[in-house]
């Protein structure tokens, strides 16, 4: 028997519901024929919100009964949201293995050998470069984020803002080649003072943070990811000064 589903969206030369096509997706991806109604301009759009007694759009109806918007279609099949469960490790586990693939990149196009001192060390820093990067695209939110544990930054507030360009610096530093003693303090530096604050923030205050090492909207937890953030630093910089 074939499952049908009947889909109201607002779909007009101004704007396409997003959500309306992720519900059209969501519905087709469980096996339902749907039935798509797209709500063409702002007026029928009201005339259905009034007539269905809703505030939003879309709206799904399965078997004569209305199941609600994308939130609700997703709890009606017993799915959560990506995005929307709290904390989340994806956006640093996307990074670090984003990174470690580039390292190897550059030591193919090199000929040289893929795993060595210098992979490690450029796989530390395009992740450095990578992370920076996410400060940066809003570093005002990142600064409200990090201000909040990160012991330097508490006292120095414009040292919050100088970081990420630090961090960047010392990256790129790292795939130039640039003599150690360009790179290596700065990166030790920052490094230490951010694995000492973390230490402190969570595991000896027991706070419960978020951690502003993707940037300050991140839902990634404050603790083991930033520490190893700062930890990567703090060996990358003892590695250049040794050798």
């Amino acid at each position: 028997m074939i499952k049908q589903a009947v889909l109201y969206r607002m779909v007009t030369d101004q704007h396409i519901c997003p959500f309306g096509l992720r519900s059209k997706d969501l519905l087709k991806r469980q096996g339902y024929e749907v039935k798509d109604h797209q709500l063409s301009s702002r007026a029928e759009t009201d005339k259905f919100k009034a007539q269905h007694q809703v505030k939003t759009t879309p709206q799904t109806f399965i078997d004569h009964k209305r199941i609600g918007g994308y939130d609700e279609l997703l709890k009606y099949f017993g799915k959560s949201q990506a995005g929307q469960n709290g904390t989340s490790y994806t956006p640093v586990i996307a990074i670090f293995a984003v990174a470690a693939l580039v390292a190897l990149g550059i030591q193919l196009s090199t000929q040289t050998a893929l795993i060595s001192l210098r992979s490690l060390l450029l796989f530390i820093a395009v992740s450095m470069v990578m992370l920076a990067l996410q400060k940066l695209k809003d570093l005002y939110s990142f600064t409200n984020s990090f201000i909040t544990y990160d012991l330097l930054a508490m006292r120095y507030i414009p040292y919050a803002y100088v970081y990420p360009f630090l961090e960047a610096y010392a990256g790129i530093g790292m795939i130039a080649a640039l003599p150690a003693w360009w790179v290596a303090p700065i990166s030790l530096f920052i490094g230490s003072v951010g694995a000492i604050s973390v230490i402190k923030a969570v595991y000896i205050d027991k706070r419960e943070l978020k951690c502003a090492c993707v940037g300050g909207d991140s839902s990634v937890p404050l603790g083991f990811v930033s520490l190893t953030e700062n930890v990567f630093m703090i060996g990358a910089a003892i590695l250049m000064l040794l050798y």
